[in-house]
């Protein structure tokens, strides 16, 4: 089976590797190395096959969403099945147009809801305390995550939180060097492995700043830089080289980052909404 049509339970599970304790890695480390023969086993079968126990089992399953191992058996059978099905369809030169639109549409569109599952509660809740607390915020990013990191600072700005986004290498390190205890870079890296990006936040992390990445690799170096890691979960569709589902999904996650940070302090963020609107309504053309 093509890396494109791994099951998308198997790439969640591969991105919360490093977190799991280690009977729950044993038993993830030999799901994902047999996940197609899985689906034949029962829990007791995959509890011994793995040498793990049947708690442990379960609890990975719960990890991932799954309240019962049969539903990630089941899961996992059908996306094996029906490849087809999983909406991270590769694009083909011989698409026509109404083709196309289908798959970016739901290549997105899939990119949000496996994130969604994704998710770390705890993880995302730390995530909210340390922008909220924080006195200031860099928003890192290459490339296209240049843009994304951009969205946010934007939207972070409106309810008064004072943000950057730097897309520049040396801006970056420069900066990174100047923040301290009390700051937070938010670093966007849909593969995790940018040589630049890892220095700068080297150089963030020994100011004394904290660290939030979104990325997509489970096992990627900028996890190990990290205070908190956000996952996103995506397979591209088409240009293999360029992260485009990734992008929808980063979006989202910071757009909800975003909504609830405001609500931290919800009559404030309003007001400072508000200002902003104002500050800049003038410049727009009446109707």
């Amino acid at each position: 089976m093509s890396q494109q049509n791994v099951p998308v339970c198997i790439k969640m599970l591969s991105s919360r590797l490093p977190r799991l304790t280690s009977s729950k890695r044993k038993a993830a480390e030999y799901i994902l190395a047999n996940y197609q023969d899985v689906v034949k086993y029962n829990v007791t079968e995959l509890a011994e096959r793995s040498g793990t126990s049947l708690s442990t089992i379960i609890r990975l399953g719960q990890d991932l969403g799954f309240k019962r191992y049969q539903d990630f058996k089941l899961s996992l059978a059908q996306q094996i099945s029906h490849p087809t099905q999983q909406i991270h369809e590769a694009l083909e030169k011989e698409d026509d147009l109404e083709l196309i639109v289908e798959k970016v549409f739901k290549s997105n569109a899939n990119a949000i809801n496996s994130t969604l599952r994704a998710v770390d509660a705890k993880a995302f809740r730390r995530a909210v305390e340390l922008i909220a607390q924080s006195k200031t915020i860099e928003f890192y990013g290459f490339g296209g995550s240049s843009a994304v990191a951009q969205d946010a600072a934007h939207k972070f700005l409106k309810i008064g939180i004072k943000c950057a986004a730097i897309a520049d290498n040396d801006l970056q390190a420069m900066s990174a060097s100047l923040l301290a205890k009390g700051d937070v870079v938010v670093a966007i890296s849909h593969t995790g492995r940018n040589k630049a990006l890892l220095y700068n936040l080297n150089l963030a992390r020994d100011a004394g700043a904290s660290i939030i990445a979104i990325t997509n690799y489970g096992k990627s170096p900028i996890t190990k830089l990290a205070d908190v890691v956000l996952y996103t979960s995506s397979s591209e569709t088409a240009f293999k080289s360029d992260a485009l589902s990734s992008r929808i999904a980063e979006l989202t996650l910071l757009d909800a980052l975003f909504v609830a940070v405001s609500f931290i302090n919800y009559d404030q963020s309003q007001e400072n909404i508000t200002k902003t609107r104002n500050a800049t309504v003038n410049k727009k053309l009446n109707k």
